[in-house]
């Protein structure tokens, strides 16, 4: 992982591209949070519903978490740690790092500030993936247990 530590006031030249999956991470967030407030509007008759539950009665790791984007829109932090806390840690820091990814490329598109951008090999890329599938992996066995 890199960090470029320059500032630039009015940059010219060109700018480079947001990248697909930060751009992938943000609308699935912003669509997740959309999901949440039809959730509750509707008094919870509207959502998806889980395949894995809905076949097997097992939660998957994901489980709850619309419910949990749900009560952090009302507010309820302990709801939302009792509905999916993995979810409720890790969605604000991709959360944190997706906006700030979005809000350097925009200021930097307006011609008004370069800020640094986070980049990540390749590989480092590839063990951040696989150690959060691994995680939710564990999770989802271990919410089951329990």
């Amino acid at each position: 992982m890199s960090l470029s530590l320059s500032v630039v006031l009015r940059p010219t030249g060109p700018v480079q591209p947001v990248d697909r999956r930060v751009l992938g991470l943000a609308a699935t967030g912003v669509g997740g949070f959309g999901l949440a407030a039809v959730y509750q509007l509707s008094g919870g008759r509207i959502g998806i519903p889980c395949l894995l539950h809905a076949t097997t009665g097992l939660n998957c790791p994901l489980c709850g978490s619309t419910r949990m984007a749900a009560a952090l829109l009302q507010g309820d932090l302990n709801a939302a740690w009792h509905y999916n806390p993995v979810v409720l840690v890790l969605g604000p820091l991709i959360g944190v790092a997706v906006g700030y990814q979005l809000l350097a490329w925009s200021l930097e598109s307006l011609r008004l500030i370069r800020l640094p951008r986070l980049r990540m090999s390749p590989r480092a890329v590839d063990w951040t993936v696989k150690g959060l599938i691994a995680l939710l992996l564990v999770y989802g066995v271990a919410r089951n247990l329990i």
